[in-house]
């Protein structure tokens, strides 16, 4: 998140805590938590005239609106782990999942 917001006007994050609201988000789902954020912060320079930095609350709210895209790539590769892994192939999948 520091880096996606890096040329963008930021006030007040705790970057631990967004972490945690984004939770099993990959790389590109971050990105766009950051860009519903601005499109939102955008809508209300607009309004009001007066634009103002990104705050906790608008990640907070955004990471909410975005569907973390890994869940179901991980539904996915759990059932090629449990039940096409003659060869091996997807241990460590099953050792990442716990399943062993």
């Amino acid at each position: 998140l520091q880096i996606l917001r890096r040329d963008k006007p930021v006030e007040g994050v705790d970057y631990a805590s967004a972490a945690k609201a984004a939770k099993d988000f990959s790389g590109a789902d971050l990105k766009a938590v950051v860009d519903v954020a601005v499109e939102a912060k955008l809508r209300e320079a607009m309004k009001t005239g007066a634009p103002k930095p990104l705050a906790q609350k608008d990640i907070t709210t955004a990471a909410k609106t975005v569907r973390p895209s890994t869940k179901e790539w991980f539904a996915t590769a759990r059932n090629y782990a449990l039940y096409s892994n003659q060869s091996g192939l997807y241990n460590d999948i099953l050792e990442y999942l716990r399943i062993t």
